[in-house]
Parts: structure tokens; C-alpha cells; sequence
């Protein structure tokens, strides 16, 4: 059985950091591709920071410059490192791991933690 468990969420004002972590059970992230989603209020979700399992490094577009990705594979976890926080960065983040090649849409999903972000 595959589980994957968000933690690092929280309220932080706009320019703060966060690193959010995804543990990763029933599967060995150096196999899987990952990646981090968002889903804000009233909005579908967006993927924002994707590795792949040969460790080539994705990042969206709103993102890029201030998110980091990596993965511990000792850990068996996923990390985002989120800095220079902005309001619209408020959001539900959530982890897929999928296998390479099939879509992230029918990837493994955890639960999520939430990020708000205001001052």
C-alpha cells in the first residue's frame, strides 16, 4: 500500500520560507517520478516543481527562482523549499509519484498541507 504524507505547511507572511516534506511509503522515491501540486480556493490543480526518476528538475513558470525540489532518497522523502513567498502562493500542496512515462494524473496523491500566505 502506497502513502504518501505532506507536513510543512503553515501561515507565513508574504517574502517568508517554507520547506515542505513528503514521506513516501510503499514505494522507493529513486524510482518514481515526483512532483509537488497546488490547488488554491476555487481553482484545479496546478503542478509546480516535478522530478523525474533520472533527476531531471522542472520547475512551472510562477515558481521558478524561488522553489526548490529534491528528494532524500535515504529519507525516502520529497522536499520543496519555498522562498520569497507571495499571497497567490496560497494554496493546498500536495505530492504525486508516478511511474515514468504514465501520467501525472494517475500518479499516487497524498492528502496535502495547506500554505497560506498574508500579511
Amino acid at each position: 500500500q502506497v502513502l504518501l504524507v505532506e507536513s510543512g505547511g503553515g501561515s507565513v507572511q508574504p517574502g517568508g520560507s517554507l520547506r515542505l516534506s513528503c514521506v513516501a511509503g510503499g514505494l522507493t522515491v529513486s524510482r518514481y517520478s515526483m512532483a509537488w501540486f497546488r490547488q488554491g480556493p476555487g481553482s484545479e490543480g496546478e503542478g509546480i516543481a516535478f522530478i523525474e526518476s533520472d533527476g531531471t528538475v522542472v520547475y512551472g513558470d510562477d515558481v521558478r527562482g524561488r522553489f526548490a525540489v529534491w528528494k532524500d532518497n535515504i529519507k525516502n522523502t520529497l522536499y520543496l523549499q519555498m522562498n520569497n513567498l507571495k499571497p497567490e502562493d496560497t494554496a493546498n500542496y500536495y505530492c504525486v509519484a508516478k511511474t515514468y512515462g504514465s501520467p501525472w494524473a494517475g500518479g499516487y496523491r497524498g492528502q496535502g498541507t495547506q500554505v497560506t500566505v498574508s500579511s
